[in-house]
């Protein structure tokens, strides 16, 4: 098969959705019934607006959780209440525990996944039976956070919203490739515009800055769909990277109000700059790119405002908030991360 029949362009499809649309209306029509998402960061923000919509067209949903039980309270008093023993509520709603930072809590949470019965299947299940994963939503992030190294001296934000990510969707590949079909969603944004990977110094170690580190981690997420979707088509799997849209949620918890007001976000009185989504707005395009039938066969690109991205029109006014900078889809680029990550983490499904 040529490239060019394989290679989805980065254009607009006209999906019928725009800005404005909610998780609920993109997701209206759709019957999920007997399969099995996971969304990461599924009890917080535009997460818990994507596991509302899962979940209203009858997925069941795992919600991995660094705090179990903070999760499992903000769910329930959300309306939606989770499985309290491991196994899968009547509701169909699973939480499990999983830190992203953490490589050992990584490989815990994917080896529970695949040990576990199918959702729906009777008590006393042979473990593992029928264990696939249709939907994968990598969605949890930090944002412009203080210093941190996590592991082995990794700069916490791309340890956390890539390399995390990256070893947790490895490590289900079989779950996702027994799906015959899944998709991968990994949560990027126009923060990508303020870094390319830098392979030079990944980790930072020359001198931090929070609004570049996220910007990197923000690209390897968006480079991530790229060479996972190369890598994965084969095997039915494909995979998107997603703009959300600016959405006020417990990401800014790390940026002071000063900042924020400073940055045109919001005004002194805390009133957001109309630009700004609701949650349920900025779960669409992470909900459209996990099911609507207008991506079959396609994959590999950035979207955002429910519909695949332009590219950025370098020097636009709309430059800094809307399409792709060209680094965060270049394939070379997302073949080299890729195998940096594997190096980084010692977890690649498609070693060789």
């Amino acid at each position: 098969m040529s490239e060019e029949n394989t290679v989805t362009p980065q254009r607009k499809i006209g999906s019928g959705f725009g800005r404005d649309s909610t998780a609920a209306d993109v997701i209206a029509g759709i019957d999920l019934t007997g399969k099995t998402a996971i969304v990461t960061g599924g009890y917080s923000g535009l997460g818990l607006e994507t596991v509302r919509a899962l979940a209203s067209a009858g997925a069941a949903v795992v919600v991995p959780a660094r705090r179990p039980e903070h999760a499992r309270d903000v769910l329930a008093a959300a309306g939606l209440t989770p499985a309290t023993t491991g196994g899968v509520s009547v509701a169909e709603l699973e939480v499990a525990e999983l830190d992203l930072a953490d490589q050992d809590s990584v490989k815990e949470f994917a080896a529970g996944f695949l040990a576990g019965p199918a959702p729906g299947t009777v008590p006393g299940a042979a473990p593992g039976a029928g264990r696939s994963l249709e939907i994968l939503i990598n969605n949890a992030a930090i944002m412009a956070s203080p210093e941190r190294r996590v592991g082995p001296g990794w700069e916490s934000q791309f340890a956390t919203n890539h390399l995390g990510h990256f070893a947790l969707t490895n490590l289900l590949w079989p779950a996702l490739a027994a799906a015959q079909g899944a998709r991968v969603v990994a949560l990027s944004s126009t923060g990508h515009k303020l870094s390319a990977i830098r392979f030079d110094d990944i980790n930072f170690d020359a001198g931090y800055d929070k609004w570049r580190a996220y910007g990197q981690a923000k690209t390897a997420n968006a480079l991530f769909a790229v060479q996972l979707d190369a890598l994965g088509r084969n095997f039915g799997v494909r995979a998107f990277a997603v703009h959300p849209g600016g959405i006020m949620t417990e990401l800014q918890r790390h940026l002071p109000r000063e900042e924020m007001i400073a940055a045109g976000w919001m005004d002194e009185h805390g009133k957001l700059d109309p630009r700004f989504k609701t949650p349920a707005q900025g779960a669409a395009t992470s909900v459209w790119a996990a099911t609507s039938p207008a991506l079959e066969g396609m994959g590999g690109v950035y979207c955002e405002d429910c519909d695949i991205a332009e590219a950025t029109v370098p020097g636009s006014p709309e430059a800094r908030v809307r399409g792709v900078d060209v680094h965060a889809v270049d394939r070379e680029a997302a073949t080299r991360l890729w195998q940096v990550s594997a190096e980084m983490t010692g977890i690649n499904a498609f070693p060789g």
